[in-house]
């Protein structure tokens, strides 16, 4: 599927006393980016959640951490659905600075119901937003 970028600013509150970005932080720029893909794809997450009792929870990731981002770098982060199945998916994620690749991730996410957290398949209107992409 195409691939998806945002860019992410790192500011002083994401690095640690040596101004290195904390590790966890790079999962934050990774759940922008990815919301902000589904936006692009005209899928409102507070929309599925709120009418359609639909949620998106991280089942499982995979992280390679190459080389460290520090304070005031401009980043680029991707968001690329590599597999749809019915009731998950599974996120390619890479982090750059210009050309240079600092972080290396997979990001499997299970849509569930918001009341019971149960797995679900995900609704058609978003299965068939992530095939026009295509």
């Amino acid at each position: 599927m195409a691939s998806f970028s945002w860019p992410i600013r790192v500011y002083i509150e994401d690095t640690d006393a040596g101004g290195v970005v904390f590790y966890a932080n790079y999962l934050k720029y990774m759940e922008r980016a990815r919301t902000e893909k589904l936006r692009a794809l005209g899928i409102e997450l507070d929309h599925w959640q709120d009418e359609l009792r639909r949620l998106f929870v991280v089942r499982t990731i995979e992280v390679k951490y190459h080389k460290p981002a520090r304070f005031n770098e401009q980043l680029r982060v991707h968001a690329t659905i590599q597999t749809m199945k019915r009731a998950s998916l599974i996120c390619h994620q890479p982090i750059y600075r210009g050309d240079e690749l600092l972080i290396d991730a997979s990001v499997q996410l299970a849509c569930v119901d918001a009341d019971s957290l149960s797995p679900v398949a995900i609704p058609a209107a978003m299965q068939e937003a992530f095939r026009r992409e295509q």
